[in-house]
């Protein structure tokens, strides 16, 4: 044990941290090539170039400190959803919310449930605040609902589902999520973690399906938080906004565990300034749906089994460890995400860029698969 072992708790100790996906600053330079990012999800398309002209003007504010409650924005969101602005908590990102539910709801001796292959933050979360986290297997590569209601007992006090699931892709329909609530004890919060809401609806209208009532549930007062975020289709990854909308008294606890003036003057300004720029959000997920079924169909070409996504990644089992094949693409040029932190060595996710980037995926994989066949 070290100086300072002793001086930190056991569950903390032995915490694992969360580990992203190698930035491309990076990557560039262990390659010395230029790459194409296609590992962390993020919008091909950039920043609206209006949230861009917002975040330019806001450095000017930048001497002074940000709106702690960050009024505007949550008044914007809460007339978007029609809900209260008091039922609205903005963060640093919604993996930033994910830690503060956690910790505002969780203790020593109470347990949160998901499904396992889920978000990587919710056991970081779960065990930073000294509690459990009960994994169930999952069903066809996504959340079994009764596994999971099966699993929650007089310690629970969390459950966490990604709907659409990361990596998977998976979605759980509008109406297995009715009766899934139905069956959960008042005691549980559910954690509707949304972050890929934009593409999931946009994909739900075009295949017919209903995808999410999670906003009525808040509206009704049941026990849910809905979690969205501005780095997926709004492109806002790198300033980092996220917000949770439930009950008004909840988000009230949650808004004291926040760090103060975590969400920047240029932040709050990115995302006000990229909700009224609807065509550039649209753009992405036109493309992320057309593009999706391209690398989806080349994919089953090549004899993998990719598993249809409802968010813009895919996630596939290319039997063999895909560490490997990451290592191999990387040198191509190109970053995809190896899935072994969520116990799937063999499977690779893989970010839907624009048209371009998606050819050179395939380009690239084709070329160090045939390689290493040839070995």
């Amino acid at each position: 044990m070290s100086d300072f072992d002793h001086l930190v708790p056991e569950h903390l100790r032995t915490l694992g941290g969360y580990v992203p996906g190698k930035s491309l600053r990076q990557a560039q330079r262990e390659q010395a090539v230029n790459c194409v990012k296609m590992a962390s999800n993020e919008n091909p398309f950039g920043p609206s170039p209006k949230a861009l002209e917002a975040m330019a003007a806001a450095l000017a504010e930048c001497n002074f400190y940000p709106d702690n409650d960050a009024h505007d924005l949550r008044q914007r969101l809460a007339e978007r959803h029609r809900v209260d602005p008091e039922q609205i908590v903005v963060s640093a990102g919604s993996t930033s919310l994910l830690g503060i539910v956690a910790r505002t709801l969780l203790s020593s001796g109470l347990n949160a449930v998901t499904s396992k292959r889920s978000f990587i933050v919710y056991p970081i979360a779960t065990k930073a605040a000294a509690a459990r986290l009960v994994e169930v297997p999952m069903r066809e590569d996504g959340f079994d609902l009764d596994a999971i209601a099966g699993a929650i007992d007089r310690n629970t006090r969390i459950v966490f589902i990604a709907n659409p699931n990361n990596p998977t892709g998976t979605m759980r329909p509008a109406a297995e999520l009715d009766g899934f609530l139905d069956k959960l004890p008042d005691y549980v919060i559910t954690i509707l973690d949304e972050a890929y809401y934009d593409f999931a609806q946009y994909l739900a209208e075009l295949r017919g399906v209903e995808y999410s009532h999670s906003l009525d549930y808040v509206r009704q007062g049941r026990r849910v938080v809905v979690l969205r975020t501005f780095s997926k289709a709004h492109g806002l990854a790198g300033v980092r906004v996220g917000y949770g909308i439930g009950p008004a008294e909840l988000m009230t606890h949650f808004a004291r565990m926040r760090t103060t003036f975590s969400v920047s003057v240029v932040a709050q300004a990115a995302a006000f300034a990229a909700l009224e720029d609807e065509e550039h959000v649209r753009r992405a997920l036109i493309n992320n749906a057309d593009q999706s079924e391209f690398l989806h169909r080349a994919l089953t070409d090549l004899g993998l089994r990719p598993v249809p996504t409802w968010g813009n990644f895919l996630y596939c089992e290319v039997g063999e460890a895909a560490v490997g094949i990451a290592k191999r693409l990387q040198a191509e040029g190109i970053l995809i995400r190896p899935m072994g932190p969520w116990g799937a060595p063999n499977a690779i996710r893989i970010s839907i860029g624009t048209p371009e980037h998606n050819r050179s995926f395939l380009a690239a994989f084709k070329k160090v698969t045939a390689k290493e066949t040839v070995r």
